[in-house]
């Protein structure tokens, strides 16, 4: 049994459906924080009611799992480009943060920098 279901949802997704991917009419689950199924309402095995503990309904609403949103900062101070490498070597997100990268070091780089070093 799922913890939560959404139901009557419009699910953003990466396929290329045009403009966007999207699948209207859809039904997204989650158990123990992770999810268990992202699809057509109509796909589900049965009656939602007996498939999760919760339900609800969106009416058309969006979700978006697995949405990351990219941005950048037009001021900062360091960099993280090594970092790029490490991870195309296999290291994981906690190995470089532990070896000092991930966003603290950048955090207290932009913290440190004077102002003139940041609005160079």
């Amino acid at each position: 049994m799922w913890d939560r279901l959404w139901l009557g949802a419009t699910i953003g997704t990466m396929e290329d459906r045009g403009r966007f991917g999207a699948i209207e009419k859809g039904a997204l689950a989650v158990k123990d924080g992770c999810l268990s199924f992202v699809g057509l309402a109509a796909d589900l095995d049965g009656p939602p009611e007996k498939l999760a503990r919760e339900v609800l309904t969106l009416d058309g609403g969006w979700l978006l799992p697995g949405f990351i949103d990219c941005h950048t900062h037009l001021v900062f101070g360091g960099d993280r480009a090594d970092e790029f490498e490490m991870r195309l070597q296999g290291r994981s997100y906690e190995e470089i943060a532990k070896a000092g990268g991930g966003i603290k070091s950048t955090v207290a780089a932009t913290r440190s920098a004077s102002l003139d070093e940041l609005v160079v």
